[in-house]
């Protein structure tokens, strides 16, 4: 429910302002496209499989389960990606370098993604690597276990791991440390705190924001990829179901924590939200009046 609410808010006030929209932005709407893709495509099919106690289906909904989830987890991590290396590049270049970033630019680029998350989430499907269930039976995935049964699986998961994963993560951390190091080289530049500009300030605001939604999802996703290593090196019953279980539930929690951190961190994205609040009428008693003319509170709030 938070994931599909948030991310409707946010794609809600990104076609209201479709227009206004800067180039990088777009990204962030990728990603919310992908948060709320997982959440529809597959959490009811995960619930009404917990209800049950077993999953339901068969084998083509498992299969069905596993590529989304697939798709979007990996549309999600080169998201983040290319987000952390725009960040990186409009950071460290002039200001006629960063307008080369056109809008055609990043929508190339998210094509390619979508194209490079297909390409894998299909590969499984022509015969390389498998999908299959989870250890608890109620949810499925790649097939872990398959890395020592076969030299398919092996190699798949070993490519997947080192393209999907490490290459992806380690270039996010590679970006954000080169933009704290600018920054902080600036800020040592400017003795007096008054004194730095305001565009300096907006350009931090907006790499700490960058960094918190891919910690989150990072973070969101180390306990599912440690269990699901220990499940490539040994055997999946040497794993309770519960531990098998909770990392997967909060790896799938990482597609509502996005439109919080936009909230807190973007004042447009907060008018935004009021504002739609007053279209759907949830306006607060505070903001309703008659006589908007007469109540300072709520000329702002319609400007």
């Amino acid at each position: 429910i938070l994931t599909i609410l948030g991310n409707s808010a946010v794609l809600a006030t990104a076609v209201k302002r479709s227009s206004l929209l800067k180039s990088p932005e777009l990204l962030t709407v990728n990603l919310a496209v992908a948060d709320i893709g997982m959440a529809i495509s597959m959490y009811p099919l995960a619930i009404a499989s917990a209800w049950n106690h077993a999953w339901l289906g068969g084998d083509a909904s498992c299969v069905y389960y596993a590529l989304m989830g697939f798709l979007f987890g990996v549309c999600s991590m080169m998201t983040l990606c290319a987000m952390a290396v725009i960040r990186f590049l409009v950071t460290n270049s002039s200001k006629s370098n960063s307008k080369k970033i056109t809008k055609n630019t990043v929508r190339i680029l998210i094509t390619f993604i979508w194209l490079y998350s297909l390409l894998w989430a299909i590969l499984p499907l022509v015969g390389w690597g498998y999908y299959g269930p989870e250890p608890f039976g109620i949810s499925c995935t790649i097939a872990w276990s398959k890395f020592h049964n076969s030299s398919n699986g092996f190699s798949f998961i070993l490519s997947m791991f080192l393209l999907c994963t490490v290459l992806p993560a380690l270039t996010i951390v590679a970006c954000y440390l080169g933009i704290a190091w600018k920054v902080h080289k600036a800020y040592q530049e400017i003795q007096n705190i008054d004194r730095i500009p305001n565009a300096a300030k907006l350009e931090k605001k907006l790499t700490l924001m960058a960094v918190l939604i891919s910690v989150g999802f990072l973070s969101s996703w180390t306990p599912y990829a440690a269990a699901s290593f220990w499940s490539i090196f040994n055997s999946s019953d040497s794993l309770q179901p519960i531990v098998t279980l909770l990392p997967c539930l909060f790896a799938k929690s990482s597609t509502a924590y996005n439109p919080f951190i936009y909230y807190i961190f973007s004042k447009t994205f907060r008018r935004e939200i009021k504002q739609l609040q007053c279209c759907r009428g949830w306006r607060l008693p505070f903001f309703s009046t008659d006589n908007s003319a007469e109540n300072p509170a709520s000329m702002m709030w319609s400007g």
